[in-house]
């Protein structure tokens, strides 16, 4: 068979990602922080793009009926000439008054201000500027500027951990060489108020003595607050401790075997510390009353409070009520009139392209915009409808559910649903939920009736454990059997597994505790 270069002509379908349909999807995901960002820094980029003013905007403000109204209401000139007037005269009088009474003038007492002092010869006493009336102009904002009265020379900074005890170093260490060095451990200090130095190492890179280097460190343990510097929790303990004069025999051994103490092994406690039930309980009392984490008060990292994209109310036909938090949606309008007039004033071909483009991108935004609003809303609108036993008795009827379920439904494909349920927050009558909390994994029933889900167990567990008596500590084939006879079919690891992941102690260490807390 000869081989021979021909032409052929072939049909068929691709999908192809464009631009526009790769930004409607990152816009799909994105959070309602993360999308008021993108949307902004799109404004600053297209100058076709404008916010949308809510009724009562500044933009509405300007009509002809508001300038003439707000005209009619405004004084006239010449009535605030008199009442300016009027005031002038009233503070000279008070201001005279009050240099007759001292018996002196006010700018002996006012130096400083340059309205005290006396004019020149010659430039008349109406001229002279009265201190009254000069702070007075300075606060109603009669000829006064931005500078005269500077708003953020009132507010306080947030004073960082390094800043809090630098400034107690240098009036603690007086050398020069130590100075640096303590402003080397300061720096290294993480967020807790911990030191996670190597000192041998740090002492070598330094080029000085270790024994100096731990003086160092000693003195910078005394700063404040007490237990930053330390190496460990035990010695962030035994600062706090030392520092309350509370550190005795008896605490340092308890310090020293605190490992016991997360065991709750009290037993061998009281033996090792030769104290008895009473004095160990205070002992522990005052160990939990110390802060184990004492530069955490001066952390800051600036917490974000979760805003729920979506409102679920109920309604008053007994249903439930979905819509979208309008406060996180992003309102933005392309300026046609804008672009109708700036195009006629194109000079050439790439002007005429920079606008088409700028155009087809702000129609483009705003189209996504709405789209990603309609689909968080209808995939919300079907959560609520498939998770409506939840609303109303709680988690422990919480079906199992998958984004498959939710993607047929709604006739979308499962990719778009996992982007929508992603970094978004649904406001319910029980709290505010991220949208991947109503999707769990289903547990299947003893009976053959419907599958649990895997969230409603992990809460039927809590339940069990929380209502255990001291005497009957339930242990997790005890779990198991008790879930079975309600017609759950578990697993002793799955028991396990949402045991831990609920924080919860084994059967062990929850009776420790508990016969602890009772004696």
């Amino acid at each position: 068979m000869a081989l021979s270069p021909k032409l052929e002509i072939r049909q068929g379908q691709t999908l192809i990602m464009t631009p526009q349909l790769m930004q409607a999807i990152k816009l799909l995901q994105m959070s309602s922080l993360d999308l008021t960002s993108y949307v902004e820094a799109e404004m600053e980029r297209n100058p076709l793009l404008e916010r949308a003013e809510g009724e009562g905007g500044a933009g509405e403000a300007d009509s002809p009926s508001e300038r003439e109204a707000a005209e009619a209401a405004a004084p006239s000139s010449s009535g605030e000439a008199e009442g300016d007037a009027w005031l002038s005269s009233e503070l000279s009088d008070s201001a005279r008054d009050i240099a007759q009474r001292l018996d002196t003038d006010l700018g002996n007492i006012y130096p400083d201000d340059p309205g005290t002092g006396r004019t020149e010869a010659g430039a008349g006493e109406a001229q002279q500027r009265d201190p009254w009336q000069t702070g007075l102009t300075t606060r109603t904002g009669a000829g006064s500027t931005s500078e005269d009265y500077n708003l953020e020379a009132f507010v306080a900074s947030d004073v960082s951990l390094q800043q809090h005890l630098g400034d107690q170093m240098v009036l603690a260490i007086a050398d020069p060489v130590e100075r640096l060095v303590a402003q080397v451990l300061i720096d290294n200090l993480d967020d807790a108020g911990y030191l996670r130095l190597d000192l041998d190492d740090t002492a070598e890179r330094m080029g000085i003595d270790r024994a100096r280097l731990d003086g160092i460190l000693a003195v910078l343990q005394t700063l404040e607050p007490t237990g930053v510097f330390a190496r460990s929790l035990a010695e962030c303990l035994k600062l706090q401790l030392i520092e309350k004069n509370r550190f005795d025999p008896a605490m340092e051994k308890l310090i020293d075997n605190i490992d016991l103490l997360a065991r709750h092994d009290h037993a061998a406690l009281r033996q090792v510390c030769g104290v008895d039930d009473e004095d160990l309980k205070e002992m522990i009392a005052e160990l939990k009353a110390l802060d184990p984490k004492p530069g955490s008060s001066f952390g800051e990292t600036l917490i974000q409070p979760v805003v729920p994209d979506v409102i679920v109310r109920a309604a008053r036909d007994g249903g439930w009520s979905v819509e979208l938090n309008s406060d996180t949606l992003p309102k933005v309008l392309v300026n046609q009139t804008y672009y109708a007039h700036i195009s006629r004033q194109a000079r050439d071909e790439a002007e005429k392209s920079f606008l088409s483009e700028c155009l087809q991108t702000a129609n483009w935004l705003a189209k996504s915009l709405d789209q990603r609003a309609r689909t968080i809303l209808k995939v919300a609108s079907e959560i609520v409808r498939q998770q409506d036993a939840f609303l109303v008795h709680g988690v422990q009827h919480l079906r199992p559910l998958n984004l498959r379920t939710i993607a047929e439904a709604i006739s979308m494909h499962e990719s778009t649903v996992s982007r929508v349920t992603s970094n978004k927050y649904m406001a319910t009558p029980r709290g505010i939920f991220e949208l991947k909390y109503f999707f769990t994994a289903a547990i299947a029933s003893s009976g053959g009736g419907d599958a649990h889900s895997a969230e409603a167990v992990r809460h039927r567990i809590k339940v069990l454990i929380d209502a255990e008596s001291p005497d009957d500590i339930l242990s997790d084939d005890t779990i198991v059997k008790m879930l079975k006879d309600e017609g759950i079919d578990i697993a002793r690891r799955t028991v396990a597994k949402y045991r831990e992941s609920l924080r919860i102690a084994s059967s062990v260490q929850r009776r420790r505790e508990k016969k602890a807390g009772r004696g």
